[in-house]
């Protein structure tokens, strides 16, 4: 048996499905310009049809909003609740959700069971490219998608940040 590498962004199950889907949104690389490529995710998915395909693309950027704080978490998911008739139920002594809603039912539920247990709050977006990664540290203060770039195409979103803020700062005291 091969070990897979870790990815040191991903959530834990079932979370990750989640930060998968808003990462089929995204603003790669040095170019940063935004792509969309949900359709390429939803058909690696089992979705029913093409008004559950627009549901799901809705929602997800509904979550991004949220993930990137400029939604209202509660009046936004509040709203998707209602939408997709989502219901809590008790389970084997667990909180579970029950719902009609196909593909977006379920991922609304996966973000409710984030909530309650409190790893919603370390999905994050990075400031600068706007990818989202879940924060591991200890203290849930990580910033940016990554320090230093891990590979061809990784990001070093915090390096490069941290260089744009040294050199404003020296340039305005040298000005």
């Amino acid at each position: 048996m091969v070990n897979e590498p870790h990815d040191p962004q991903a959530a834990p199950e079932p979370l990750e499905r989640v930060r998968q889907l808003l990462n089929s949104w995204s603003t790669p690389g040095n170019a940063r310009e935004p792509t969309d490529e949900f359709d390429a995710h939803v058909a690696t998915l089992d979705v029913k049809n093409p008004a559950e395909a627009a549901q799901l693309r809705q929602l997800r950027d509904d979550l991004r909003a949220v993930v990137e704080r400029s939604g209202d978490v509660e009046t936004t998911l509040n709203a998707w609740l209602d939408r997709l008739e989502v219901r809590p139920t008790i389970e084997d002594g667990a909180l579970s959700f029950r719902h009609r809603a196909g593909l977006p039912g379920d991922i609304l539920a996966v973000v409710l069971g984030a909530i309650q247990s409190g790893s919603w709050e370390r999905l994050k977006a990075c400031p600068d490219c706007q990818w989202v990664f879940f924060d591991h540290s200890r203290n849930g203060s990580k910033r940016w998608c990554q320090m230093t770039a891990g590979g061809p195409e990784g990001r070093s979103c915090g390096s490069i940040a941290k260089v744009k803020r040294y050199r404003d700062r020296h340039k305005q005291s040298q000005g």
